[in-house]
């Protein structure tokens, strides 16, 4: 099955570390929990929380575009149910998604930039050429 950020999914904890619950969302595919995600407030101890077996729901936050790795949040698909209420000044509820595709940064701008890199490179050896040609 194809994932999308954004997308609700349902699937069963497989497995349970410090950091994180595993989560089987199909035969192929495998989600990660991390621990700052289950919930709001803080969590000690995940297995207190979630068991091996278990159904959960949770949202996709980023899928890694090279490991094709999915992080899930299920604190997040809480927060959800806010889209219809009344926008509150100072409303501290963040929602994020861990993806940077709204950069613009990466080789191609290096590639912009690399032309005038050596030319200052150039200019800085030149100026230390004459430095030592007139002493």
């Amino acid at each position: 099955m194809t994932y999308c950020i954004g997308q609700e999914v349902t699937g069963v904890v497989t497995g349970i570390q410090p950091y994180g619950a595993f989560v089987k969302l199909d035969e192929e595919t495998q989600g990660l929990i991390h621990i700052s995600e289950l919930k709001s407030g803080i969590v000690k101890n995940l297995s207190d929380e979630l068991s091996v077996g278990q159904k959960v729901t949770a949202i996709v936050l980023d899928i890694d575009q090279y490991t094709q790795k999915i992080s899930l949040s299920v604190r997040q698909l809480a927060l959800m149910s806010l889209v219809d209420t009344p926008i509150i000044k100072n409303n501290n509820v963040k929602r994020r998604f861990w993806t940077n595709y709204h950069l613009n940064f990466g080789f191609e701008p290096i590639a912009l930039a690399m032309p005038g890199w050596i030319a200052e490179a150039v200019n800085r050896l030149d100026l230390n050429d004459s430095k030592k040609g007139s002493n």
